[in-house]
């Protein structure tokens, strides 16, 4: 059994102990350098004030024009060729002109040199000599498939100091994400080689999925069985443990040992991050749940909202259902927005009375709506900052309500609050109480994946000289 345990441990160690290093390294770039993303702050930036603006048709006007029979949302944004919604249903996504219905997508290369300039405009970057660079599916940074419906995508380099870039959607000519020089570059050195990304293999999700997910299983085997092989090779020379190996393969040994439980806890969670539905819920709604929280509104009942006028100052307008009624959302700044009802006039955001009604209808057994504290071990935040989000305990389900837009940030059952953990918190630190020392979360962060480098590094010198000496004679 154990010359079993030896050979494996031997062999898969030879042929992950790069992917180790690669894991460890990386990790630690991860942690300071996102993935490239337009912040909710840089998209409300590059928004120009729709109040104001032409519009001669109502949301119910658009839904028709959109041809999209189940529209679940519609908003209202000003492009630089003037007011358009985007209407949006569960599969399809279509800009509408807001003056006369027509297509609004973008379809020349010169329509979204346009809208990218405006957008750098409004955000205070230099677009002088910006230019379109491509109009492709997919890149190296539009991958997640969040992007599907927006796709082909136009890229334009502003060619600006920081060298940033701009997507543009050709569905809805809107700006969906940015990267500059500094992302990029951090990110090829960070995310990419972390997540196994490249465009090639990202781009067929599927296939990515099943090839990381197997990787990381394989990487796990060979970690566990060097645990098992470490303990059981360690020596009693008196009072004192040693171990019965010299040179690197000791110096092997005894970081193995001391990072242990970092570098299992490590890769096993970093196996959960390709978890998708294998072993834990997915945390999404139900298709009955989904019946009754995310439905297609009367959008006939449109007109009642419109008589209250769009506020000046408002970036973007938006028409949902909640409870059975529909509402206007006016985004008026990062931190705040107006709500408006056919019946109830304004307000700021939903209250917990209303999440609490709606909760009625979705599961049995619902408590009163709470706002999460931000510090809860759950996490989860509205897209307008100060805006609660409420969560409704439902016996052993819970479910997160965004009070901004009324969407569900997260639907947790015992099966995605174990997730949570055991993914989370082992692979990205993000305990409570280390979220409120961020100095110290680096620093364990930073140190951590450098012992498991080190450690890495010594598999990486043991696996070439045993190949050396393997093919050597």
């Amino acid at each position: 059994m154990m010359a079993a345990i030896v050979l494996l441990h031997r062999w898969l160690g030879i042929a992950f102990c790069l992917l180790f290093a690669m894991w460890f390294a990386t990790g630690i770039v991860m942690h300071f350098v996102p993935f490239p993303s337009l912040t909710e702050a840089e998209r409300f930036a590059g928004l120009a004030p729709v109040g104001g603006a032409q519009v001669t048709m109502s949301a119910h006007d658009a839904v028709v024009a959109s041809e999209i029979a189940d529209a679940r949302r519609v908003r209202l944004i000003r492009r630089s060729d003037g007011p358009v919604y985007i209407v949006s249903g569960p599969s399809r996504v279509r800009a509408v002109r807001a003056l006369d219905g027509t297509d609004a997508s973008v379809t020349s290369s010169e329509f979204a040199l346009a809208i990218a300039r405006e957008h750098a405009h409004l955000r205070g970057l230099d677009a002088t000599h910006a230019e379109v660079i491509a109009r492709a599916d997919y890149d190296q940074w539009s991958v997640p498939n969040g992007f599907d419906r927006h796709r082909p995508l136009f890229r334009v380099a502003l060619d600006d100091a920081a060298g940033t870039e701009v997507y543009v959607s050709s569905r809805t000519g809107e700006v969906v994400l940015d990267t500059t020089r500094s992302e990029r570059g951090w990110n090829w050195a960070g995310s990419v080689l972390h997540w196994i990304y490249p465009t090639v293999l990202r781009s067929n999700w599927a296939l990515w999925d099943g090839v990381v997910w197997t990787l990381s299983l394989l990487a796990l085997i060979a970690a566990l069985l060097g645990a098992v092989l470490g303990l059981a090779r360690l020596r009693l020379r008196g009072r004192q443990l040693s171990s019965p190996y010299r040179g690197w393969h000791a110096l092997h040994h005894v970081i193995g040992l001391v990072a242990t439980a970092f570098v299992l806890t490590w890769i096993f969670s970093g196996w959960l991050s390709m978890d998708h539905g294998r072993l834990f819920s997915r945390g999404e709604l139900t298709p009955a749940e989904a019946g009754v929280i995310d439905v297609s509104p009367d959008w006939t009942t449109a007109a009642s909202l419109d008589r209250k006028p769009i506020s000046s100052a408002a970036r973007e307008v938006e028409w949902f259902a909640f409870d059975g009624r529909l509402h206007r959302r006016e985004w008026l700044g990062l931190d705040k927005q107006a709500l408006v009802r056919p019946a109830n006039g304004e307000s700021e955001f939903l209250s917990a009375l209303e999440v609490g009604s709606l909760m009625t209808r979705v599961a049995d057994g619902c408590g009163a709506p709470s706002s999460l504290a931000g510090d809860d071990a759950y996490p989860a935040q509205s897209i307008v900052a100060r805006v609660p989000v409420y969560r409704s305990r439902c016996g052993d389900l819970w479910f997160d309500i965004d009070g901004a837009d009324g969407r569900v940030p997260q639907r947790l059952d015992a099966s995605r609050r174990t997730y949570r953990w055991v993914y989370s918190a082992l692979h990205t630190f993000d305990f409570p109480v280390l979220l409120a020392h961020p100095r110290l979360r680096d620093v364990l962060i930073v140190g951590l994946c450098a012992l498991g480098l080190v450690f890495s590094i010594t598999g990486i010198v043991i696996g070439w000289r045993r190949l050396r000496s393997t093919f050597a004679g």
